[in-house]
């Protein structure tokens, strides 16, 4: 009987030492190895099995590895989709901010039109001398701070949109410098620009030429081409009416205006 109690323990020590070098089962892997010595099982070659038990369980933990990398796949994915999402949201809020602001550039072009246009009116010319300074020192205010308000939309373009918008901006010009010589005639080929510029059919002869340029430029630069071209045309007929009331006043002589 010490015998067996002597091999017994010797065997459990030997069990113990190998449970410890590989130790994913502890305690439960001695109890086992307990249970099978006490019904008189030899263990003695039991340490050999361990190892199969042990590349066992490795290979579980590779396969779980495997498992969880490809869950992180699946997460990295996801994420990747969430910030796909998110810079969405931002090229809408991007689009919205600078739409935003091109209206505001045109809210401070109509706001100077207005402003020019009272400027040059034959109502003020017709108010006493008093008034009239009083609205012009007022008029000249109002330019000041409208001018003072500075808003910039860039646009991108390549090296052939950078060519035809100076070469569409250089035949506005010319036709600018034309309008104080000959009104009538600049007036028509502004006409004929604006209308190579709708896409509606206009009423008027399309300028064939400035068209081919005016399609060549970005699309936000062909908007502000027509928008600089019907302010140009707005302009023009404002200031033949003004020359008309002018002459229509020379001829019917001077009248009171009401002033002291």
């Amino acid at each position: 009987a010490v015998t067996r109690e002597a091999s017994v323990r010797t065997d459990l020590k030997e069990v113990a030492v190998h449970v410890r070098k590989c130790s994913p089962w502890g305690a439960a892997a001695v109890s086992w190895t307990a249970q099978l010595i006490a019904h008189g099982i030899c263990v003695r070659d039991g340490p050999s099995y361990f190892p199969t038990m042990a590349q066992a369980k490795i290979q579980a933990k590779m396969n779980e590895a495997t498992c969880s990398k490809f869950s992180r796949t699946l997460s990295m994915a996801d994420r990747s989709g969430q910030l796909l999402e998110s810079l969405d949201q931002l090229e809408l809020r991007v689009e919205t901010l600078r739409e935003a602001a091109s209206a505001m550039e045109q809210e401070r072009e109509c706001i100077l039109e207005m402003i020019q246009s009272i400027q040059s009116s034959q109502e003020l010319r017709n108010i006493c001398p008093g008034e009239r300074e009083e609205l012009s020192l007022t008029a000249n205010h109002l330019m000041g701070r409208t001018l003072s308000v500075e808003i910039s939309v860039g646009t991108i373009r390549n090296p052939q949109q950078e060519e035809a918008l100076h070469k569409a901006t250089s035949v506005i010009d010319e036709i600018v410098k034309k309008l104080l010589d000959d009104m009538d005639s600049g007036r028509q080929q502004l006409r004929a620009m604006h209308a190579a510029c709708v896409t509606e059919a206009p009423p008027v002869p399309i300028d064939q030429k400035f068209q081919a340029i005016v399609i060549s430029c970005a699309l936000e630069d062909q908007k502000n081409i027509k928008r600089r071209l019907e302010t140009l045309l707005r302009n023009v007929e404002n200031a033949e009416k003004n020359i008309k009331i002018m002459d229509h006043q020379k001829l019917a002589g001077p009248k009171s205006n009401g002033c002291p």
